[in-house]
């Protein structure tokens, strides 16, 4: 297995591949992956469904990364030093063990689009500057532990797509009147009884 993962950082590197799929390989652990790191000119990586529990620092090395997708996998935990991806704009983290993001998280400057589907994060789980991501176009939170949404969601002025569906949601905060782009807003399989008569304005 380690051969066939060696030939294609390989092949990126002689060919000047930008984008390299390691999807469903058994790795479960990105520094296994001789050379991986060395690789700062790919713009896409995929490492979903595989073993993965943890992404080392080192992920700061792809620096011209615009696509990360780990999706499916058993992740708990992210690196600070995700945050100094300046040009990540597509980030897949869906049906991982996350209970909670990074300091600084929020200082992504390019990203538009966050999965954070199936996982275990509630409104504790993010840090301070989460809304920060005033770039996101779509958010994907379904399937995580959410009973409220913090009001400072009314700063994510550019989302088109926010999906909170299948969480403990009791309640939305009247701020979500405030994301006028809004086009798909999707929240069943929460415990909501009542909505904000500002999402009138959307």
């Amino acid at each position: 297995m380690s051969k066939s993962l060696k030939k294609i950082v390989e092949e990126s590197r002689e060919k000047n591949q930008p984008e390299v799929d390691m999807c469903d390989r058994g790795i479960s652990n990105m520094l296994d992956v001789p050379g991986l790191f060395t690789l700062s000119h790919i713009t896409q990586l995929v490492l979903s469904h595989n073993k993965l529990t943890t992404v080392p620092a080192n992920i700061a090395d792809l620096r011209n990364i615009e696509v990360l997708n780990f999706f499916n996998n058993q992740i708990e935990e992210l690196p600070t030093q995700i945050s100094s991806l300046q040009k990540l704009k597509h980030l897949n983290l869906g049906m991982n063990r996350l209970n909670t993001l990074p300091r600084g998280f929020g200082s992504l400057p390019a990203l538009e689009v966050l999965d954070l589907t199936y996982n275990n994060l509630n409104e504790n789980s993010l840090p301070g500057n989460f809304f920060y991501l005033t770039t996101l176009r779509a958010l994907y939170l379904s399937d995580n532990d959410f009973e409220i949404l913090p009001p400072d969601i009314g700063k994510l002025t550019k989302l088109q797509i926010l999906s909170l569906r299948d969480n403990d949601l009791i309640s939305l905060p009247k701020e979500i009147g405030e994301l006028t782009q809004l086009k798909e807003l999707h929240i069943q399989g929460n415990r909501l009884t009542v909505l904000p008569p500002e999402l009138g304005k959307i």
